[in-house]
C-alpha cells in the first residue's frame, strides 16, 4: 500500500479534530454541557493547558519540545519500518494525526479544546477530544503490533 494513504489518514484526523474543536470553541460557552445520552455521554466545552487528565498544566514549552521530537520520529518510523506492516503504519498515522492535532491547539490557543465527556459506571472520565482518541487508539495498536512481533520472533527462534 502506498505510504501517502497513511499521511492522508493522519491529515483526516487532524482536520476532523480541528473542525470539531472549532465548533465547540465557537458555538459553546466554556463548561457548557449538552447531554447526548443522559448519565453517560455529554458534549462539554472544556479547556486543558496540560496533557491527558490535566497532568503538567501550563507546561507549553515542554509540550512543544516533546512534539518537535515525537512528530519527526513518527514520520521516520513510518518511512523506514512501516512500509510492509499495515497495522504499524495505521498506528503511527493515528499517533501522528493526534500529536499534530493537539499541537495546533497548544500553538495557537495556548490550551487544548476537549469536549467528549463520558460517565462510565458513575466514574466521570476525563474530558477528551478526537486527537486524544487517535493517540489512545494508536498506542493500543502499537502495543498489539509489538506483542505480535515479539510472538512471531519467539516462534522463529524456537524453529531455528
Amino acid at each position: 500500500m502506498k505510504m501517502s494513504r497513511y499521511y492522508i489518514l493522519a491529515a483526516i484526523i487532524i482536520a476532523l479534530d480541528q473542525w470539531t474543536k472549532w465548533i465547540i470553541d465557537t458555538k459553546m460557552e466554556l463548561y457548557e454541557s449538552i447531554p447526548v445520552i443522559e448519565n453517560f455521554f455529554y458534549i462539554t466545552s472544556h479547556r486543558n493547558t496540560g496533557a491527558a487528565w490535566g497532568i503538567l498544566p501550563g507546561k507549553m514549552t515542554f509540550f512543544y519540545i516533546i512534539t518537535a521530537i515525537v512528530v519527526p520520529g513518527i514520520i521516520y518510523y513510518l518511512q523506514k519500518h512501516a512500509r510492509d506492516d499495515k497495522l504499524l503504519a495505521i498506528s503511527l498515522s493515528l499517533l501522528l494525526g493526534g500529536a499534530i492535532g493537539n499541537f495546533i491547539d497548544r500553538l495557537f490557543r495556548k490550551e487544548v479544546v476537549d469536549f467528549l465527556d463520558f460517565i462510565i459506571f458513575s466514574y466521570d472520565f476525563p474530558i477528551f477530544n478526537i486527537a486524544d482518541s487517535a493517540l489512545t487508539i494508536g498506542v493500543i495498536l502499537l502495543l498489539i503490533v509489538t506483542f505480535l512481533d515479539e510472538r512471531k520472533n519467539r516462534k522463529g527462534s524456537k524453529t531455528s
